[in-house]
């Protein structure tokens, strides 16, 4: 058992080869921590992760005690054919309009080859930072046309062993759509993809085109993911029209509405009904801070408001709510590193979570995502899951969110994809 430098060991591990990990603080799904030793395959799955482990049979193993071991973080709301377009999209106004026509502009010329070359970069910073799981929101329309779907399918089938990547056929609507075009299309761009998106706020006849994606999903037997309400107008929403969908479609479990900023708009007794349909129905909830920070509320005069919708309500309420990158520097969030536990901070402060619901800010960037993209027992520090995790010195999940680590090694299918260490050298010098 290697005992005195478990940073070398953890290096030194060997692709495909069986290993155990001794002594390190796991984070379990229900949130509880406790020291526990785990045992990896030779499959890149955990054969066994609990406390006091025989593992004198294991031809390597490390010890890692005063770590602490986290699941991999899941970001379940990205736009891969998006990112990194930001200095050939410039959005002037900084709205959510803005982006969307500058990205459109763009979207008409962005070939296969520019799109696999940006998608590759910004999956492997995300990976890099311990990012093991991303769903990503790809436009299909008459502008973009299948590029983005086809070339993020390839890089999804291409990397199934070293990041699980989810795709949503984004089935894009723009002023005069030609809905005759979404329906004779809509099949085969569901067909390369995993879940059934759209952005029903933007349609022209919004029931027709919720109807459009509810029974494609149906028929396809796969999950719907919205983009819903990323607006403040109280006056206008669709929540009520896109749960009726949920309930006649049977579509329970199986839908997760992103965005929704307008809850935070409503009356506290109007969002309360909503947050109670949606726990009824098991939606799932997904905010996303840094593109409702910045596209939301610049039109206010005074006290503009966050943009975000009510975020430690609905956790409180019991929904199942996530937060995720969504854009990575595009017209619609300039900024963006791929660090979900950067997001999981801009997520406390700006969704008015308190200090003592750190944990829960880490669980909205692990269980409550992995959740919501069903990844059901593929995920988490158990036996039979993929070995997707964090090793890093925080010595707990509150510490790990609310500072971050100094060393950090991130395995993805029980191999080392990436490692970090932040040294101090005046310290160094003074050793």
């Amino acid at each position: 058992m290697v005992r005195d430098n478990p940073a070398a060991a953890l290096k030194s591990l060997t692709a495909g080869k069986p290993f155990a990990l001794t002594g390190g603080t796991v984070v379990h799904d229900d949130g509880s921590q406790s020291p526990s030793d785990i045992i990896v395959g030779a499959d890149g799955r955990i054969t066994i992760a609990e406390p006091f482990l025989d593992t004198s049979s294991s031809s390597v193993r490390v010890d890692i005690t005063g770590t602490l071991v986290s699941p991999g973080f899941v970001d379940a709301h990205q736009h891969l054919d998006k990112t990194g377009v930001l200095r050939f999209t410039p959005n002037p106004s900084g709205t959510l309009q803005g982006a969307r026509e500058a990205f459109a502009k763009y979207a008409r010329t962005a070939g296969p080859d520019d799109i696999h070359r940006r998608a590759t970069r910004t999956i492997e910073r995300c990976l890099s930072r311990g990012t093991t799981a991303i769903r990503s929101h790809i436009n299909v329309d008459k502008d973009a046309g299948f590029h983005g779907i086809e070339t993020l399918a390839g890089i999804r089938n291409a990397n199934r062993d070293r990041i699980t990547l989810q795709l949503v056929a984004f089935m894009t609507p723009h002023p005069g759509q030609d809905f005759d075009w979404l329906e004779k299309n809509i099949g085969g761009a569901v067909a390369l993809a995993d879940a059934v998106g759209g952005t029903p706020a933007v349609s022209q006849d919004p029931p027709r085109y919720l109807d459009i994606l509810f029974s494609a999903a149906v028929e396809a037997g796969k999950p719907v993911d919205l983009h819903l309400d990323e607006h403040l107008n109280a006056g206008v929403q669709l929540l009520d029209a896109a749960l009726e969908r949920v309930e006649r479609f049977g579509m329970q479990g199986r839908t997760v509405f992103s965005h929704v900023s307008v809850l935070s708009a409503l009356p506290r007794r109007e969002f309360q009904r909503i947050a109670e349909r949606l726990l009824a129905l098991d939606v799932g909830v997904v905010t996303l801070p840094a593109a409702n920070l910045y596209l939301q509320g610049r039109d206010y005069e005074m006290l503009p408001p966050r943009g975000l919708t009510r975020v430690a309500e609905l956790h409180r309420a019991g929904v199942t709510i996530a937060t995720a990158s969504d854009n990575i520097q595009d017209p619609f969030v300039p900024t963006g590193s791929g660090d979900m536990l950067e997001i999981a901070r801009w997520t406390l402060l700006a969704g008015h979570l308190r200090g003592d619901e750190l944990a829960a800010a880490h669980k909205m960037i692990t269980t409550a995502p992995a959740r919501l993209m069903g990844l059901g027992r593929n995920y988490g520090l158990k036996a039979g899951a993929r070995a997707d995790f964090v090793i890093s010195d925080c010595v707990d999940t509150d510490t790990l969110v609310a500072g971050g680590p100094d060393r950090a090694f991130v395995f993805s299918n029980g191999r080392l994809v990436s490692q970090s260490i932040t040294e101090n050298i005046r310290l160094k010098e003074n050793a």
